[in-house]
């Protein structure tokens, strides 16, 4: 596997980097929408709602909250898990930004 060069890049862009390549994993969008249809934090219910093992959704999420998107809480002996609303809101806004850019490109305002 190579190394990613990041040298010269802004850390805003890593990070949307990062968060953008955890997204990108059919696994973890599920686990994302999943849990955007929550109303609160979840524990178990994730392994009932995937076709996966439970090892292998922990490494998901592990990486969703690696990059911020997911928080999780300890309760008893689990880890309960909800979106991270703030990080959410940081990357819909950064998207949303290249939207504009785009929309502006082709209106050339």
């Amino acid at each position: 596997m190579g190394i990613t060069k990041t040298d010269g890049f802004s850390l805003e862009t890593i990070d949307l980097a990062e968060m953008l390549k955890a997204v990108g994993h059919p696994a973890r969008l599920s686990i994302l929408q999943y849990l955007s249809t929550m109303p609160g934090c979840i524990c178990n219910d994730i392994v009932d709602e995937l076709p996966l093992a439970q090892p292998t959704i922990s490494r998901h999420l592990s990486e969703l909250k690696k990059v911020g998107l997911i928080k999780g809480s300890i309760e008893g002996k689990n880890i309960c898990y909800c979106i991270d609303e703030k990080q959410w809101q940081k990357l819909e806004n950064i998207l949303n930004e290249i939207s504009k850019n785009l929309s502006c490109k082709d209106n050339y305002c």
